[in-house]
């Protein structure tokens, strides 16, 4: 985890806790199937990225990392607090 914070610059890591909190909301709404909700947060997390950080390439990659390292805690949580 440390190894891919390490990439992600300080204006960006603010949008891993937003976008873990929108992806709890997408889960609540009933028509959305699990499966998309990390395609959705990607985009999210792009325009995020790049609102804080402009319009470049960088900023996009930055939006690519943080929607990655969402994604990633969110199913390492499950992962850890699953009952076998």
């Amino acid at each position: 985890m440390e190894e891919i914070l390490s990439y992600i610059t300080e204006n960006a890591i603010i949008l891993i806790p937003v976008l873990l909190i929108i992806g709890k909301i997408l889960k609540s709404i009933e028509k959305i199937p699990d499966k998309y909700i990390p395609v959705i947060l990607l985009p999210i997390g792009i325009i995020g990225a790049m609102l804080l950080g402009g319009f470049n390439i960088h900023s996009a990659i930055q939006g690519v990392l943080v929607t990655g390292t969402a994604v990633y805690n969110n199913q390492i949580f499950k992962q850890m607090t699953k009952k076998e």
